[in-house]
């Protein structure tokens, strides 16, 4: 495994296709592990960095572990080389996902990045600050997450770039294309999720 980029490593990233996993992960779990893992197989990465973040602005602090407790738990849940867990979001002092990959491309010039969500997170992608300069500076590939079928009805960001939707068969070539670029994955769905996880946990107390 890859040591955990810190903003003295862009050298160790240099020339790599990373695929970026943002979120919570409150806990992480195999639903994360899982659509890594499908990312890495179909776009053809070095790597994907699960970026632990200090807190999302759309989610309530409530019921919030601490940050290290949820970076023990993607560290846990990561089980695989080239998943790498790290906390750059903290140490560049970034809140919203624009402004976090705005830093990254100042400290890592020369790392090809592509952010990696699921089709859950497509659907409110639009309420996100600055959510547009995430399609047109980062090449951008959706996985699928239950409920399929239902996920991208009246999608504000589907809309506005289905014109540079390339086709799953080309995903492949996803870092390879002219911006805006993104794909969707219709991968096995894996129902796994942190909400169920923690109300489990608050069941079995």
């Amino acid at each position: 495994m890859r040591s955990a980029p810190s903003l003295f490593s862009s050298g160790l990233w240099s020339g790599r296709t990373v695929g970026l996993l943002g979120g919570s992960f409150n806990p992480a779990h195999d639903g994360h592990r899982h659509i890594s893992l499908m990312a890495l197989k179909h776009l053809g990465l070095d790597a994907v960095w699960w970026m632990v973040s200090p807190q999302n602005p759309l989610k309530s602090t409530r019921d919030m572990a601490p940050l290290e407790q949820r970076m023990q738990s993607a560290r846990r849940a990561a089980r695989h080389p080239q998943i790498v867990v790290t906390d750059i979001e903290t140490q560049m002092n970034t809140q919203y996902t624009a402004d976090t990959l705005a830093k990254l491309r100042q400290y890592f010039p020369r790392t090809n990045f592509i952010w990696l969500m699921g089709t859950d997170n497509l659907r409110q992608v639009h309420r996100w600050q600055d959510w547009q300069d995430i399609f047109s500076r980062h090449a951008v590939c959706v996985l699928d997450r239950p409920p399929r079928g239902n996920s991208l009805k009246s999608c504000p960001a589907l809309e506005r770039y289905r014109h540079r939707l390339i086709p799953e068969s080309a995903a492949a070539d996803l870092k390879n294309r002219n911006l805006p670029a993104w794909t969707i994955l219709h991968i096995p769905l894996n129902n796994l999720s942190a909400t169920a996880l923690r109300a489990a946990q608050k069941d079995g107390k």
